[in-house]
């Protein structure tokens, strides 16, 4: 049983270790938004999705937060931080203290920014991920810090009857509370 137990925890911690990179950029372009190709809302459990954007992005994955209990947890359970351009290379993020907490994704540098804040901020999102099946879900569980992932889907404004509601950004350009991207993920590819 503790050999099983043991055997358990080293793959959990395989799986949970970043993957390293050497210096460059690995991922030139921007994400890709465009108007949605289908307007229509989407239902999702107990949620009602409005697609406001078609969304696709490749990116680094510079850091993961896991939910379970707070109140967007049962529609997004992970959240990805996830850079691109100078924020997917290996030599500006070791140049920079990167955590996930409560929904918000921080970075803070000692002395000088490894890059200008301003492109830090264009270059570099908190994704709240919506897995648009099982699939999709047990694919994100997988995800790994310093993957590069291709995500599919759209961004969407969520509701609930109850009145609750949680709304994508739709720019890059913006920081801080509501900047976030909120997304369902309808494919993932992890390299």
């Amino acid at each position: 049983m503790s050999i099983a137990l043991l055997a358990g925890g080293g793959v959990r911690w395989a799986m949970q270790r970043p993957i390293a990179r050497t210096a460059g950029v690995l991922v030139p372009s921007a994400p890709h938004q465009a108007d949605p190709a289908d307007p229509n809302p989407v239902l999702h459990g107990d949620y009602t999705l409005q697609p406001l954007a078609d969304f696709d992005i490749e990116a680094r994955v510079l850091s993961r937060e896991d939910y379970t209990f707070d109140a967007g947890a049962s529609l997004s359970p992970t959240d990805l931080a996830l850079g691109w351009g100078r924020m997917s290379d290996t030599a500006t993020i070791d140049a920079l203290t990167i955590e996930q907490s409560v929904r918000f994704f921080t970075y803070r540098w000692r002395d000088e920014p490894p890059i200008p804040p301003a492109e830090i901020v264009r270059s570099a999102t908190n994704l709240h991920a919506i897995p648009a099946d099982a699939a999709v879900a047990r694919e994100l569980g997988r995800v790994r810090v310093g993957e590069i992932v291709e995500l599919r889907g759209r961004l969407v404004e969520a509701s609930r009857a109850d009145g609750w509601r949680w709304r994508s950004s739709l720019s890059r350009e913006d920081s801080g509370a509501g900047a976030c991207e909120l997304m369902l993920v309808e494919s993932i590819e992890r390299r």
